[in-house]
């Protein structure tokens, strides 16, 4: 049975903190049911949104390599949903300079940019964790932990990458208490009901879209680390649509969407957390109006993305126009297929990209340059990089499009925010 329970928050005294930051109070924290063997029930019009949005990610993920090189489609999607996911924790950062950011650490070279390097980790991390998880396997506490390990590792916050916080934490308000704060996850039970939810995560008593929506929902309840939470629930909640073999080649970035209608994301995961027992009706109406939400953001997503793909396929086809003859399988066709998920290149990088030799990949490169597909910049003291200025404007465009409300005719946006970063 889920309930509230009352804490008491002893004050922090140090100085220099503001009157709302040195307060103590009582204050009320969520612990949740568990999710392993519950009778989950969707209403019918909720199942059509599911079997609708599991139809067009299985669509996208059959076609990938229709238009555009899978790899590369692949490489986008992953990095736009791991851009996205990180923007809803606060982390702002352009396509252009997340890309140069990528290749100078590809090319060796030291940055300073701490916000792309946060953003950087999370596409790391979630690559990662994408490859662990093939159809029908499990997904575990420590797959989880690894996710987060890799996500905090090298931050402000590396002494507890990979660990299961020891304390409370909470969802807006102060930095200092949770006093004022908008949600306060179970202060104990953590490590059970991380198991219950993996345990929920391996099995198949509800559609894949459904699963990995109540599964993300039940993850930023427990809120299990200190910080963190929010990419690792999304990251969460790809493994499950990769476990059930949904999901096998692209990710739709279900974040780029989800980031859009952050009020509704927020309120969908609030309207989950109900007093009493599972089986009531503000249980079940809570938990289906939120599968409905997740799955209208997962079919907008999918529809955007095949936009995206179709508009990169165009531009493909007019640098082949640009470059005249282009021989099948040579180092310029093969950076032709590679460039839309690889938008910044040097000259090794891209040769290590295509499987052509340093100077079958610099010949076609100065044809690109030639012809204006590529032009060069620098990163770094010493290395030249080639960048690809119309792909990255199309990635750019796919996240605007993604962040337009206007594509989803159920919900509309409120103008009030709710802070999504946890505290403490």
């Amino acid at each position: 049975m889920a309930e509230v329970v009352r804490r008491h928050w002893v004050a922090d005294l140090g100085t220099g903190l503001a009157r709302r930051d040195r307060r103590q109070c009582d204050y009320e924290a969520y612990i949740p049911d568990q999710l392993a063997g519950r009778d989950i029930v969707l209403s019918g019009e909720t199942a059509a949104d599911v079997a609708d949005a599991e139809r067009a990610i299985a669509l996208l993920d059959a076609q990938a390599s229709t238009l555009l090189d899978t790899e590369a489609l692949a490489r986008i999607l992953l990095r736009a949903e791991s851009v996205a996911s990180s923007r809803i924790e606060g982390l702002e950062v352009g396509a252009r300079r997340l890309l140069r950011a990528e290749a100078a650490v590809a090319a060796g070279e030291q940055h300073t940019d701490v916000t792309a390097a946060e953003v950087l980790a999370n596409i790391h991390a979630m690559a990662t964790a994408i490859r662990s998880i093939g159809p029908g396997d499990p997904i575990t506490p420590d797959v989880l932990l690894d996710f987060h390990q890799q996500l905090l590792r090298g931050t402000r916050l590396d002494a507890h990458a990979g660990s299961i916080r020891s304390e409370q934490n909470w969802i807006g308000g102060s930095s200092y208490n949770p006093c004022s704060a908008v949600f306060v996850p179970p202060p104990e039970f953590v490590h059970d009901l991380l198991a219950d939810l993996c345990q929920f995560c391996n099995s198949e008593s509800v559609p894949a879209v459904a699963q990995a929506a109540i599964a993300h929902a039940q993850f930023e309840t427990i809120h299990p680390f200190v910080d963190g939470n929010g990419r690792t629930g999304r990251a969460l909640l790809h493994l499950v649509l990769r476990r059930r073999g949904l999901v096998t080649r692209v990710l739709p970035p279900v974040s780029l969407v989800l980031a859009t209608w952050a009020d509704y994301y927020v309120e969908g995961l609030q309207i989950t957390r109900y007093k009493g027992t599972a089986s009531s009706r503000a249980a079940r109406d809570g938990l289906d109006r939120w599968v409905g939400r997740f799955a209208t953001a997962c079919h907008r997503a999918v529809a955007d993305a095949t936009s995206f793909e179709d508009r990169t396929h165009e531009l493909q086809n007019t640098w082949r126009a640009k470059l005249g003859t282009v021989r099948a399988n040579s180092a310029a066709e093969l950076l032709i297929r590679a460039l839309p998920g690889a938008p910044i290149v040097t000259v090794n990088s891209a040769a290590d990209l295509i499987g052509r030799s340093f100077k079958a990949t610099n010949d076609a490169i100065d044809r690109f340059v030639d012809v204006g597909i590529l032009r060069q910049l620098s990163i770094g003291r010493r290395n030249r990089a080639f960048e690809a200025p119309a792909v990255i404007d199309e990635f750019t465009a796919l996240e605007r499009q993604l962040a337009s409300p206007g594509g989803n005719s159920r919900i509309s946006e409120p103008s009030r925010r709710v802070p999504l970063r946890n505290r403490r």
